[in-house]
């Protein structure tokens, strides 16, 4: 733990001199699209009175699944999900979903198989590579993870969010390699990207707080700056947690959820970290 600390050295303030936005939601949590209200409840007049085909069926499940899932209706999601698979067992976009409920739950030998099925039937989903990786990192599996990681990195190394999962895995196995191998990554990176920020405050150029300036500018879309808090939040966290700070990563985890972003893998994984981080205070 005292090698990670040093080498995260400036990335966070010490928690003694914790800023004003820690601890604080910096935006209102997103409310649900008025537009999606709509959208739902088309899909249930369609699928309850139209006449429709399996594969028609099956795409209108999946559709409404997915908007389930982006307002945290996680259940009603799931059902859909397994109901498109029923009538289109081959619908890798569902097994994807239901791959990451699976980790969300723990049950990492289902989420394993649900992965698999996505990328046996679709090879180029490159985000399945990105979800049984963290599948793998939270079921410990260590190797695997990388090996997924460098995967979905290898598709497309200008994405900062990619080398910064690759890095949070590799941390795992060798801290002092991974960080070698972010600053070798930072340099195919956009310097303007928001993605790019992150990594810069992983690398220990930036403070939290210029992170938290950086994420107010540039934005395009009503709900893009809580989206930007809600990732900024969970990675501050990520490290907290590495450096001991178990209490401010609790913090942050918290924070992340409440911006409900609910389709952001982020915000997905907040309440596994904070579960886990949970447990250390409760250890201390």
């Amino acid at each position: 733990m005292a090698g990670l600390s040093m080498l995260l050295t400036g990335c966070v303030s010490t928690q003694s001199s914790a800023s004003a936005e820690q601890g604080k939601l910096m935006v209102a949590p997103v409310m649900p699209d008025y537009k999606l209200e709509v959208t739902l409840a088309r899909l249930n007049d369609i699928l309850t009175s139209a006449e429709l085909t399996p594969e028609q069926r099956a795409r209108f499940h999946y559709d409404r699944g997915v908007i389930y899932d982006s307002v945290g209706l996680r259940i009603l999601s799931r059902i859909d999900f397994h109901q498109a698979l029923k009538l289109q067992p081959n619908l890798a976009d569902a097994y994807n979903f239901i791959g990451i409920y699976y980790t969300q739950e723990g049950e990492f030998e289902a989420a394993y198989e649900a992965f698999d099925a996505v990328l046996e039937l679709a090879p180029e989903y490159d985000y399945a590579y990105l979800n049984r990786g963290i599948a793998l990192y939270y079921g410990e599996r260590n190797e695997l993870a990388v090996s997924d990681m460098q995967s979905f990195y290898g598709a497309d190394e200008q994405d900062g969010y990619r080398a910064l999962w690759l890095f949070i895995t590799e941390l795992e196995i060798d801290a002092e390699q991974a960080k070698a191998h972010l600053m070798s990554h930072r340099e195919k990176l956009t310097d303007s990207a928001w993605s790019t920020t992150l990594v810069d405050f992983y690398l220990g150029k930036l403070t939290r707080e210029q992170v938290f300036s950086a994420a107010k500018e540039g934005v395009n879309h009503p709900n893009e700056y809580a989206e930007r808090l809600c990732e900024a939040y969970f990675y501050i966290a990520k490290v907290a947690q590495k450096q001991g700070r178990y209490n401010d990563a609790a913090n942050y985890f918290r924070l992340a959820l409440a911006t409900n972003i609910y389709d952001f893998v982020e915000h997905r994984y907040a309440r596994v970290e904070l579960a886990k981080v949970s447990q250390m205070i409760a250890e201390q």
